[in-house]
C-alpha cells in the first residue's frame, strides 16, 4: 500500500488506521465482526470494495459455472451408463480413455488448444472476453472436462454396484426392457452420490476456474482471483477465499436437501427400486 521509500510516521499511520496495532485476537474479531455484516474491506489496489468486487464477478462466474456443470452432467452420466453397461467391451475402453484424458490434460492447453482450432483456425466461434452468447461455449467446454471426467468413472462405479442389486435382477425377470431397467431403476439409485459430488463440483466452478477464466480473458471470480494473487491484494483473496467456503457449504446443504428426495433409503421410504 505504501512506496518503499515512506517514512516511519507514514507506516505507523497507516497500520493505526487499518488496525494493524491491535492484539491479533482483536484484529481477527473485528475482521469476522465486518465479515459477518458483508464488509471484508477494500481492494488494496482500486480501493474499492472487496463486496461490490465479488458481486460484480459473480455475474460472469454464475452463468459459466452452470453451463459447465449442465456439459459435465449432460455427457458424464450418460458416459458412466453406457461403460457400465458394456463393462470390459469397447465402449468401456472408450469411456475409461475420454476419462482419463478429460482428467490428466492440463486446463490450460486444452484451452489454447480450443481457441487455436475454433476460434483462430475455422472462426467459429470468439475467444477472450463477453462479445456475446457464444463467447461462453469454448471456456464452459474448457471448464467441464474434468467434470465429465470424474463423473463418467463416478456414475460407473455406481451403477456396477446397482447393476449386481437383488431389484434389477427382479425388474428383468418382471420383463422390463432393458433401457427401463438400466435408465429407469438403475440409474435413479446410481444418482445420490453424483449429485453430491455435482454440488462440490458447481463450487469449485464458481470460484476455482481460475486458469480457464485467465486463459479466455473471462472477467469472474476466477480472473479476480489470479489478479489479487499477483498484485498481492490480500483483501480480495481473502473475500474470494470466504466466498468459495460460504458456496460450499450452501450447495452441500441443498444437495443433501435433494438428497432426502432422491434417495428413499435415507427416509426410509419405499424400496430402493
Amino acid at each position: 500500500m505504501l512506496p518503499p521509500d515512506a517514512s516511519p510516521e507514514t507506516y505507523e499511520r497507516a497500520a493505526r488506521s487499518l488496525g494493524l496495532d491491535q492484539p491479533g485476537i482483536i484484529q481477527y474479531g473485528l475482521f469476522a465482526l465486518s465479515a459477518v455484516k458483508g464488509d471484508f474491506g477494500r481492494s488494496l489496489r482500486s480501493g474499492e470494495p472487496v463486496g461490490t468486487l465479488l458481486v460484480e464477478r459473480l455475474g460472469a462466474s454464475l452463468p459459466l459455472a452452470s453451463l459447465a456443470l449442465v456439459l459435465s452432467l449432460g455427457a458424464g452420466i450418460p458416459l458412466g451408463v453406457l461403460a457400465a453397461v458394456h463393462r470390459g467391451g469397447r465402449m468401456d475402453s472408450a469411456a475409461s480413455g475420454v476419462a482419463m484424458l478429460g482428467q490428466s490434460l492440463p486446463t490450460f492447453w486444452v484451452g489454447i488448444a480450443l481457441v487455436q482450432v475454433f476460434a483462430v483456425g475455422l472462426g467459429w466461434l470468439p475467444a477472450g472476453m463477453i462479445s456475446g452468447a457464444s463467447s461462453i461455449v469454448l471456456p464452459a467446454v474448457t471448464l467441464s472436462l474434468n467434470g465429465v471426467a470424474v463423473l463418467a468413472r463416478l456414475v460407473r462405479s455406481a451403477m456396477l454396484e446397482v447393476l449386481r442389486a437383488d431389484f434389477v435382477r427382479m425388474a428383468r425377470a418382471k420383463g422390463l426392457s432393458e433401457g427401463r431397467v438400466v435408465w429407469g431403476h438403475a440409474l435413479k439409485n446410481a444418482l445420490p452420490g453424483v449429485a453430491s459430488y455435482a454440488g462440490i463440483l458447481f463450487a469449485n466452478f464458481m470460484t476455482l476456474a481460475i486458469v480457464v477464466e485467465v486463459v479466455f480473458a473471462w472477467p469472474g471470480l476466477g480472473q479476480l482471483t489470479y489478479t489479487a494473487i499477483v498484485n498481492r491484494d490480500f483483501p480480495v483473496v481473502q473475500g474470494v477465499t470466504l466466498l468459495g467456503g460460504a458456496l460450499t457449504i450452501v450447495v452441500s446443504l441443498c444437495v443433501d436437501a435433494l438428497l432426502f428426495y432422491l434417495d428413499p433409503r435415507i427416509h426410509g421410504s419405499g424400496d430402493a427400486a
